[in-house]
C-alpha cells in the first residue's frame, strides 16, 4: 500500500480512482476528501501487528471526529480515545444500536474533565477513565458514589521521557500539564484502594504526537510496565497498559512505508511488555487518518508584491490551521497534472491575518484563477481544528468508499452560523 491514496490518472488527481475535480464541481470548495479504504487499512495494520497480544486499538477521536469516519472505524472493531463529553456523544451517534458494545471500548483522557462529562461516561459504561490529577480522581470518586456506578480508572503517569517533536505536541516531560509524576503513582493508587466506588484497572502514558522514532515509546512503556508490576504486588488488579498514541507520519515526499513503521512500533512495544499478561491499549489517531485526507481548494487570484508571488486560495487558516499553528508542512499539488516547471510562491488564504498561509517560498507548478489545488495529508487535525474565523463557513467532507463518493458533512451555511446568536 502506498503512503497516500491520491495520485494522477489521465492527467487528473484522483482519490481511489475518483477525480477530485468532479468532486469539487459537485460539492464545491474548500472540500475535504477522505479515502475510506486507506483508513480501514491503516487500522488493520495495528490489528495485525498486535494480533499475538491482547490489545485494543482506541482511535484518538480528536484527530478527525467525523461521524462517518467513526462509524467506519467502529466496524473495524476499534475502540475510541476521547477527551471530552462531546466526543463521547459523537461515538454514541456513530455506534447506533451497538452503543453499549462500542462504549465498552472507550477510554476517556484529558486533563480537565467536567462533572457532567464524567456522569455521561459513567452512565454509558466506558472502559476506563485515564485520570491526570489527584483532584480529578477525587471528583471521579464523588460522581461515581452519587450515581452508584463503580468507576474503572488508570492514572496517566508522566514518565519524563523526551520525544523529538514540536514543543506544542510534546506531552511526556515533567514540565508539561499532562499526567501525574510516575514516582508518586503508587501512593495515589494506594489512596484510591480504600474507596469502594473506584477500581484501579490500568496505567496510562502518552508522550506526545508526530513522533517518528519508536525508542521513546519503548522507554515510556517499559517504565509503565515496571510500575504495573509494583502495583500488582500492592494488590491492585491492573489489567490494561495504555501506551497512548503519537506515532508520526511523513508529511513530505520521502519513501515512507507505513506498514514497516507500524511493525517497528509493535516490536518496540512488545519488547517493553515482555511476557507480562496484560491487555495493551493503543491510541493512534494521526497515523490512521492523516494521509487518507486532502483539502481541495480553488485558486482565487495570483499576485506579485515585489519579489514575492502569491497564490491566493479559497481555503484558509480557519479550514486548516496546522501551517499557521505549527509551521507544519503539507505537500500542495495542482489537481490538473502539468509538466510545466514550478516556481517559488507563497500559498495563502483570504483570512485577514499574515499567519494565514499554507506554504512560503514553495515551488509549485504554475496555476491561475479557477484552477484547483490539493493540500495533502490533511485528514488529521484539519477539519477537527477548523473554525468560523472571519465568519467563514466550514467545508464539506466527502468519503470515498469502493470508488464511490459519499457526503458525510454538508457545507455549513450562514443560517447555521447565526442559529445560536440571540442578537
Amino acid at each position: 500500500m502506498t503512503a497516500r491514496p491520491f495520485g494522477y490518472s489521465g492527467g487528473e488527481l484522483v482519490c481511489d480512482g475518483v477525480p477530485l475535480a468532479a468532486l469539487a464541481a459537485q460539492f464545491g470548495t474548500p472540500l475535504y476528501v477522505y479515502s475510506a479504504n486507506q483508513i480501514a487499512e491503516r487500522a488493520q495494520m495495528f490489528q495485525r501487528e498486535f494480533a499475538d497480544r491482547g490489545h485494543l486499538v482506541c482511535y484518538a477521536v480528536k484527530a478527525n471526529s467525523a461521524i462517518g469516519i467513526l462509524k467506519l472505524l467502529a466496524k473495524q472493531g476499534c475502540g475510541f480515545d476521547i477527551v471530552s463529553g462531546g466526543e463521547l456523544e459523537r461515538v454514541i451517534r456513530a455506534a447506533g444500536k451497538k452503543k453499549a458494545e462500542v462504549c465498552g471500548r472507550v477510554v476517556f483522557s484529558g486533563v480537565g474533565k467536567q462533572p457532567a462529562e464524567i456522569d455521561l461516561a459513567l452512565r454509558e459504561g466506558i472502559l476506563q477513565f485515564n485520570v491526570e490529577s489527584e483532584e480529578e480522581l477525587d471528583l471521579l470518586a464523588e460522581r461515581a458514589a452519587k450515581l452508584k456506578i463503580k468507576a474503572r480508572f488508570a492514572l496517566r503517569v508522566n514518565p519524563d521521557v523526551f520525544a523529538e517533536t514540536h514543543p506544542y505536541i510534546s506531552t511526556g516531560l515533567s514540565e508539561h500539564k499532562f499526567g501525574i509524576n510516575i514516582k508518586l503513582a503508587r501512593k495515589v493508587y494506594a489512596r484510591a484502594k480504600g474507596n469502594k466506588w473506584l477500581e484501579a484497572s490500568g496505567v496510562s502514558v502518552h508522550i506526545g504526537s508526530q513522533i517518528r522514532s519508536v525508542e521513546p515509546f519503548e522507554s515510556a512503556l517499559a517504565r509503565v510496565i515496571a510500575l504495573i508490576k509494583q502495583l500488582r504486588k500492592d494488590g491492585h488488579h491492573i489489567r490494561y497498559a495504555d501506551a497512548g498514541g503519537g506515532l508520526g507520519i511523513d508529511y513530505g515526499v520521502g519513501n515512507f512505508e507505513p506498514a514497516k513503521q507500524v511493525a517497528k512500533y509493535a516490536e518496540a512495544l512488545k519488547r517493553a511488555l515482555g511476557p507480562l499478561d496484560i491487555t495493551l491499549l493503543l491510541e493512534p489517531g494521526r497515523f490512521i487518518v492523516a494521509q487518507a485526507g486532502a483539502l481541495v481548494s480553488e485558486v482565487l487570484f495570483t499576485k506579485k508584491n515585489g519579489a514575492k508571488t502569491f497564490v491566493i486560495a479559497d481555503a484558509a487558516m480557519n479550514d486548516l490551521i496546522r501551517p499557521a499553528l505549527y509551521h507544519a508542512h503539507h505537500e500542495i499539488v495542482p489537481v490538473k497534472q502539468t509538466k510545466a516547471k514550478g516556481k517559488k510562491v507563497d500559498v495563502v488564504g483570504p483570512v485577514c491575518e499574515s499567519g494565514d498561509f499554507f506554504a512560503r517560498d514553495r515551488e509549485l507548478a504554475p496555476v491561475k484563477r479557477g484552477d484547483l489545488i490539493a493540500l495533502l495529508d490533511a485528514g488529521a487535525y484539519g477539519m477537527s481544528l477548523a473554525s468560523n474565523y472571519n465568519t467563514r463557513t466550514r467545508p464539506a467532507e466527502v468519503l470515498i468508499e469502493n470508488g464511490k463518493s459519499r457526503l458525510i458533512r454538508r457545507r455549513e451555511t450562514m443560517k447555521d452560523l447565526f442559529a445560536p446568536e440571540l442578537g
